[in-house]
């Protein structure tokens, strides 16, 4: 199974997006938090302490598709890796336009699933 943490639920995917979760199972959304700019970092590290509560009972066989607040999804991916649970990030590619305004159009465009484990090796995760 494959567990959706970020602002984009699963639904609004784009077709390529979805295909390549396929190889993970069913896909569950859990809506991101709103992580005020005020919280300190023990705030961070509780939030994510009790978000990975959530997750574990999804089970073991799962990985967390992760996206949003940096220090945040450190935290969570960090306590993750520690059990055994994979995490991933999206990886897209950036197409910027700019348009006669001056003002530019950014889309994104998926390209792919990229593992945060070898990362958690490197932080010593």
């Amino acid at each position: 199974m494959l567990i959706n943490l970020s602002n984009h639920p699963f639904a609004q995917w784009g077709e390529e997006q979805k295909a390549a979760a396929a190889s993970f199972g069913d896909c569950r959304d859990i809506p991101f938090p709103q992580i005020p700019a005020d919280f300190s970092a023990e705030q961070v590290a509780d939030l994510a302490e009790k978000y990975a509560v959530d997750i574990f009972d999804f089970g073991s066989d799962i990985t967390v598709h992760i996206m949003g607040e940096q220090t945040f999804c450190f935290a969570l991916i960090s306590i993750l890796l520690k059990k055994g649970i994979p995490c991933i990030a999206s990886c897209t590619e950036r197409d910027v336009t700019t348009l006669p305004d001056g003002s530019k159009q950014v889309r994104f465009h998926f390209a792919r699933f990229r593992n945060y484990s070898f990362i958690g090796e490197m932080a010593g995760v």
